[in-house]
């Protein structure tokens, strides 16, 4: 019996527990591991490592030289030139177009235009018309709604139209001129006169038609006369009339007053 009970009374010895089973327990490192860790630290670097940081500091300072020179330009004022463009540099140049050269002219389209309107306003001088006495030519001419039949004849240039002379029906000078210009680019005008009969349109229209039947004469009493006189527009049909009014606008093209309320 003093067996048994001293087997009851004996307690297990507690087993050793390692620092691994502990829960948040940290591992002693051994001496090997610290006398490695004390080597690579005191180990001193290699040339390429050396090399790698001399570029990476090399890169940093240019790139913060660049920051400095930006910030620069940005504070120093801009001058603006008087002429918006005017220190810009021409860098397109058509095709075709040429630099004027010291001899040449800048203005020389000008005076090429001032001389053609010159060519236009002298007179025809190869005008060949049978001015005998018993010669006549006769045209028709139109403009808007107004016609014009024309009887050129020789003469000392005197007009009569509808029975009255050219100051009583044309009282304009404006209208006068126009109708003078064919005659007047021939030179005969005053060695023809001029017999129209009118009707149709007003006396803008009329002495538009009243010019062109006197010109389309000019060219039945002279074929030659007709690549001038065509050049200076005399024989142009000119077609040009009012826009109809269309419904719902008060003209052609003009309309009432919109109102949203």
């Amino acid at each position: 019996m003093a067996e048994s009970n001293d087997n009851v009374n004996e307690t297990p010895e507690p087993e050793e527990i390692s620092s691994e089973d502990v829960v948040g327990g940290q591992e002693t490192p051994s001496a090997d591991a610290l006398d490695r860790e004390q080597a690579i630290v005191d180990e001193t670097p290699g040339e390429s490592e050396i090399k790698a940081a001399e570029e990476t500091s090399i890169t940093n300072a240019a790139a913060s030289s660049d920051e400095d020179l930006e910030f620069v330009e940005e504070e120093k004022p801009r001058v603006k030139p008087a002429i918006p463009g005017m220190d810009l540099e021409v860098d397109i140049v058509r095709e075709g177009d040429e630099l004027l050269r010291e001899d040449e002219d800048p203005y020389a389209d000008e005076s090429d235009a001032e001389a053609v309107e010159e060519d236009l306003t002298q007179p025809i001088a190869d005008a060949a018309i049978d001015l005998a006495a018993g010669a006549r030519y006769t045209a028709t001419g139109k403009r808007k709604t107004a016609v014009a039949r024309v009887i050129l004849k020789p003469g000392t240039g005197a007009y009569t139209i509808n029975g009255r002379t050219l100051d009583t029906f044309f009282p304009r000078p404006t209208l006068q001129r126009t109708i003078r210009q064919a005659l007047e680019t021939v030179g005969l005008e005053e060695k023809i006169d001029v017999v129209a009969s009118m009707h149709g349109g007003g006396v803008s229209a009329q002495a538009g038609a009243l010019r062109h039947g006197i010109s389309r004469a000019l060219v039945d009493a002279d074929p030659n006369l007709r690549s001038e006189l065509k050049r200076r527009g005399f024989l142009t049909r000119d077609a040009r009339v009012k826009e109809r009014k269309k419904a719902g606008l008060k003209k052609a093209r003009k309309r009432p007053q919109f109102s949203k309320r």
